[in-house]
């Protein structure tokens, strides 16, 4: 019996052993795909600059970048929420570029081949200027559609976030504080304003003044109604006046225009509906009603005939 409880201690196997190299292995596996991923990111962002600086130069030597230009498509694209300035190069391309292929394209169609040979010259003319326009002006309704679309989605959701920021202002929670808790609470329900308070929050903690941050805000959301609010949380931070109070009069003022929008929306109705009424439900209903009245007049003529 000695000898076999001798032989059990010193062969039996560290029950922890076992777990363990299996968490070892575990982070070694994560460190390799953590690498992975960083390398190829890495990769993606070189390429992606180096496609850049190409489209860059032909501009340039093209001489139509200008600084102006350049700037006012970044803050469309910031507009959009499109971070990377980077983007406003390949905008600029792109308004040079459809043009020529699309016209080109439209150019060979109309005069080139004979699927358009029995239109007249300025019908062909006005088919192929049209196209053109078209081809230039698509980056730019690209871009003030996604902008639309991102100030709405924020528009909607201002009233809650002023909310929460009172509660959060109320619960004794700094600005910044007050910004990450409501771009959390809200982040799923509205996506860009959480976006936009994420962003807000990180530029409060490391910016070197505070009003910045703010500005930034306003710049970066065409909306009267955030605009002021920046106005009013940098009125807050210079004169100490209270945080609470004012955001809750701001946001029964915005929930009263979301009211308004509602109600004007409700007025023009009966205008947008005449037009549908007239053509396809009003032709129907006559159909309905009369239709049997006219095949029995048709059948009571006939008979006395």
């Amino acid at each position: 019996m000695v000898l076999v409880a001798i032989y059990a201690a010193t062969t039996a196997r560290d029950p922890m052993a076992k777990r363990v190299k299996a968490l070892n292995d575990r982070r070694e596996q994560l460190k390799a795909g953590i690498t992975a991923s960083t390398s190829k990111r890495r990769a993606k962002l070189v390429k992606q600059n180096l496609t850049t600086d190409r489209i860059r130069g032909v501009l340039q030597s093209l001489k139509v970048l200008q600084e102006s230009q350049v700037k006012s498509v970044q803050l469309k694209l910031m507009q959009a929420g499109i971070r990377s300035k980077e983007y406003a190069v390949a905008v600029i391309f792109a308004r040079m570029v459809l043009p020529v292929v699309f016209g080109g394209i439209i150019i060979y169609l109309v005069y080139g081949t004979e699927m358009f040979a029995t239109w007249s010259p300025i019908k062909a003319y006005g088919v192929v200027a049209v196209t053109i326009l078209l081809a230039y002006k698509a980056p730019d309704l690209y871009l003030k559609n996604k902008v639309t679309k991102r100030s709405d989605g924020i528009r909607k959701g201002l009233p809650d976030a002023l909310d929460l920021l009172v509660i959060c202002a109320e619960a004794g929670l700094t600005v910044d504080a007050a910004f990450n808790r409501v771009a959390r609470e809200l982040g799923r329900a509205y996506p860009e304003l959480g976006d936009e308070f994420t962003l807000t929050a990180i530029e409060l903690g490391f910016l070197a003044e505070r009003r910045q941050a703010f500005e930034n805000l306003a710049m970066r959301v065409d909306l009267d109604a955030v605009k002021g609010v920046v106005t009013t949380m940098v009125q807050t931070e210079k004169y100490g006046t209270p945080l609470a109070s004012a955001l809750r009069v701001l946001s029964a003022e915005f929930r009263n225009e979301r009211m308004m929008r509602a109600e004007e929306k409700a007025a023009r109705l009966p205008a947008i509906m005449t037009i549908p009424l007239i053509l396809f439900i009003l032709p129907t209903l006559f159909v309905v009603i009369l239709g049997p009245a006219a095949c029995s007049i048709s059948d009571a003529f006939k008979g006395g005939i």
